[in-house]
């Protein structure tokens, strides 16, 4: 009997132990199986044992897909004992129906080749199926060495069809917490942990001071609070136009999973993850409960504006992460006083926090941001 070395998720981070194993077995992602210097598999998504997995994704460039299956290494691979299928190499990386027939598809690394994507050929997987993903041993490091051990994973989609979201891809645009084409107005203090930047418009009209902002003030030119404040038109000519390209890309998802839902009014409500769209205003009078994993998205497409309540709360459950929330808003939006809100809010227009109010997230505005006494805090 082999040993098996399992790493084990405890409260206060990674703890180790061993197991007896036979050679032969399949492990499941997360377990390292071997020398310390085989690879395997740490995560996946979906998960093992996910249930009510989308049956296809739509990607950061606005292509939906059967859903996409990704196995994280411990390492950096060789690509071309991840990708390669022919008569002499036999797929590595594959996706079948746990009781049937496998799922073509095609297999891409990361840059890094820490990361294997397989994307489905097929437009949505089968609703209400179980799907067994499998690498094999005959997966490599860097180093040519295999793994000890194949993995393998298995999840279930959901029993209707449903597409899930990949986070849109934000650039440039994501090294900021706010980000204008007009400028940032403020009433003092408010607190903003991030960087923030202002272009094409000059620095003259970014009215945060130094003390109010934990990171760097990005100027086009030599205007703009200082000591903080650092000249880079090039990137702020970059990230304005990577907010732009983000923008378009929410607003283009296609087959959204919700119509107007509540006609607007979304206070009360708990959201599952999804691409949600409106032809009208949305209003939240209420608190609003987002509740799903670390690892799924949310897109709002919103026509109209998006009015915050005062007082109100969007509350994340199940582990749900501001980062993967996108409030994408062809009309203004305005935070109410005290209100708490999250995610990344892409808009057309501006972006008003009244008094108080507070956001996890990002705020990438095509025109100005209006702060009073408010905390934002990048994700």
């Amino acid at each position: 009997m082999a040993s098996l070395f399992v790493y084990l998720i405890a409260a206060g981070g990674i703890e180790a132990g061993f197991a007896a194993v036979d050679p032969s077995v399949t492990v499941a992602p997360g377990t390292f199986a071997g020398a310390a210097t085989e690879p395997t598999v740490i995560s996946s998504s979906p998960s093992n044992w996910a249930t009510k997995v989308p049956t296809s994704t739509n990607s950061s460039e606005n292509v939906v897909t059967g859903t996409v299956v990704t196995a994280t290494f411990s390492e950096s691979m060789d690509a071309a004992t991840l990708n390669s299928s022919s008569a002499e190499h036999l797929p590595t990386f594959t996706v079948k129906e746990t009781t049937g027939d496998d799922v073509a598809g095609s297999v891409v690394m990361n840059a890094a080749n820490t990361v294997a994507t397989f994307t489905p050929a097929l437009s949505a997987l089968k609703s209400n199926t179980s799907y067994t993903a499998t690498i094999t041993a005959a997966a490599r490091n860097a180093d040519g060495i295999a793994m000890a051990h194949a993995i393998a994973w298995n999840f279930t989609t959901n029993a209707v069809a449903l597409t899930g979201q990949a986070p849109v891809a934000l650039g440039d645009a994501g090294l900021f917490a706010i980000l204008t084409k007009s400028g940032v107005t403020d009433v003092f203090p408010s607190t903003v942990s991030g960087d923030v930047g202002a272009s094409p418009i000059t620095g003259a009209a970014i009215h945060l001071e130094c003390t109010e902002v934990t990171g760097t003030i990005y100027s086009v030119n030599a205007a703009g609070p200082l000591p903080c404040r650092l000249i880079d038109p090039t990137l702020l000519t970059t990230a304005v136009a990577n907010m732009q390209t983000a923008y378009t890309n929410a607003a283009g998802r296609s087959n959204p999973n919700f119509t107007n839902l509540g006609a607007g009014q979304i206070g009360g409500l708990t959201l599952v993850p999804g691409l949600y769209k409106w032809t009208t205003s949305v209003l939240i009078s209420t608190n609003v409960t987002l509740s799903g994993g670390a690892d799924e998205v949310w897109v709002f497409q919103i026509e109209g504006t998006l009015t915050q309540a005062s007082a109100t709360k969007m509350i994340l459950a199940g582990g749900a992460l501001p980062k993967n929330i996108f409030w994408q808003t062809s009309g203004a939006v305005s935070i109410g006083t005290t209100a708490k809100a999250e995610g990344v809010i892409l808009s057309k227009t501006m972006i008003a926090m009244k008094t108080g109010a507070s956001v996890n997230g990002r705020l990438l505005a095509q025109t100005a941001v209006t702060l009073e006494q408010n905390a934002v805090t990048q994700p």
